[in-house]
């Protein structure tokens, strides 16, 4: 499949519906497990015990409600409207609920002897050609205890054996927003634990913005680079740079469904390019050597942990009727292969090398912003390098997973005088459940989002001093 054919045409292509060879998110059973995949004919997902083909995705609108049905050809996926009446039985509900206030689950034992429906019976339905929804309905009915639970008891029950015997799938659009979530609910580690609201701050202090060239440092496997282009919609340009010669992995952008437009909007380069050309007689330039050695051991260690995470994608990404044998699989499940995706994805080609013209003028004019993460290196290290290349009242914004290493690099920005308007911020996020008579803050939530160091550039025309060590 040639490069053209796997990326969108803007002009031609609906982003809103999917497409041959997009990237999409699965939410099964509303958020219980999300799986990315590439839509293809030969693609399936797995649910539960059943293996259903991705094909009866391709060409339905995004935010689309599947749901698992047996048919002659075996488990399919077939489309459900949304519910009409799902306003209507909020009303009943809230009337229920006034009307059962006396009622209480005291009197409730569980014996397993209030489900007359014997698991032979549910298996006959099933050879039969029952759906889902009738097979849930049935155990309702021989259910001897429903009828005395509270409303509340009786969704709980409702909506535990909807997951198990019709399984829904919501089909969601990657953006970065919904990647941030699904990255960090399932595997943390590998965006550098950067929370949804965290990314978001970042975008906001940095002031990225149309037009902007954003210099970026993105060392959590693409999702920063990802989502300041999503920001700038093939506008300006993201100049992703790396120290060394091996570029930092960035396999996450390609989940973005970025169009031609915005992909070549994102070039990357190592940072040797933008060094001051003072070339000495060996033909090699101090600067350059100086850049390639910043914390060459926390690097090298890196790119050891960045090889190896491509392959280790896990459920996460794309989902393939051929599995590949893979040795360090996801521990929730094995039937997926990630080194798939790697393959599917080779196609798309943002984050080209940046042309000579181009880093010329960056160097003449500076960059509008930057944002680091990069929870390896140090960021003192890294922002006395990368400073000089803003212009001048240019915003920066850098991410770290603990307080002491951006403290250290906030005290020597100050003493250096190399920057104003420092603060270093901690983001909070609390996630509420809003249901009827029951809002309240979710009982499990993230109570950590690392530290966020931010601040403008200034000139400086007096002697650099050095900064003290803290």
């Amino acid at each position: 499949m040639t490069e053209t054919s796997m990326q969108i045409d803007s002009s031609s292509q609906n982003p809103r519906i999917t497409w041959e060879g997009c990237s999409v998110l699965l939410d099964i059973n509303d958020g219980d497990r999300l799986v990315f995949a590439r839509l293809s004919a030969g693609a399936t997902l797995k649910i539960g015990d059943k293996k259903c083909s991705l094909q009866p995705l391709i060409g339905c609108p995004f935010g689309s409600m599947f749901q698992v049905e047996a048919g002659q050809k075996g488990p399919h996926l077939c489309r459900i409207a949304a519910d009409a009446g799902d306003q209507t039985a909020q009303l009943q509900e809230k009337e229920e609920i006034q009307q059962n206030e006396l009622k209480d689950n005291r009197a409730l034992v569980d014996d397993n002897t209030a489900q007359t429906l014997s698991f032979e019976d549910i298996n006959a339905m099933k050879r039969e050609g029952a759906a889902g929804r009738q097979i849930v309905d049935a155990l309702i009915a021989n259910s001897s205890t429903y009828m005395t639970k509270t409303a509340f008891s009786q969704e709980k029950y409702k909506l535990k054996k909807q997951k198990k015997y019709a399984p829904k799938v919501l089909l969601r659009r990657p953006f970065a927003r919904s990647i941030s979530e699904a990255y960090f609910k399932k595997y943390p580690a590998r965006v550098g634990f950067l929370r949804m609201d965290v990314l978001s701050l970042l975008l906001s202090m940095a002031n990225v913005s149309a037009n902007s060239a954003v210099l970026v440092v993105d060392m959590v496997g693409g999702i920063l680079t990802g989502a300041v282009a999503e920001r700038l919609g093939g506008t300006g340009h993201v100049c992703n740079t790396y120290f060394g010669v091996t570029p930092y992995p960035m396999e996450i952008v390609r989940i973005f469904n970025f169009n031609n437009e915005i992909c070549r909007r994102i070039v990357r380069f190592p940072f040797s390019d933008l060094s001051l050309p003072e070339v000495n007689d060996s033909g090699h330039s101090e600067i350059d050597k100086n850049a390639m050695s910043i914390d060459e051991a926390a690097l090298s260690t890196t790119h050891a942990a960045s090889s190896e995470q491509i392959i280790q994608l896990a459920e996460l990404p794309d989902l393939r009727s051929n599995p590949v044998n893979n040795e360090e699989s996801a521990p929730s499940t094995g039937e997926n292969s990630a080194s798939s995706v790697v393959n599917a994805c080779k196609s798309q080609q943002p984050g080209k090398k940046a042309t000579k013209e181009a880093i010329t003028s960056w160097k003449e004019n500076g960059f509008s912003s930057l944002i680091v993460a990069a929870p390896d290196l140090d960021p003192w290290t890294v922002i006395q390098e990368l400073l000089p290349h803003l212009s001048y009242s240019a915003p920066f914004a850098i991410y770290h997973q603990y307080l002491q290493p951006l403290a250290s690099c906030m005290h020597n920005l100050q003493t250096a005088r190399m920057a104003i308007g420092l603060q270093i911020s901690e983001p909070w996020l609390r996630e509420y459940q809003v249901l009827p008579s029951r809002t309240h803050p979710c009982m499990q939530m993230s109570g950590f989002g690392g530290y966020i160091l931010n601040g403008i550039r200034i000139c400086n025309n007096e002697v650099s001093i050095k900064p003290s060590s803290v």
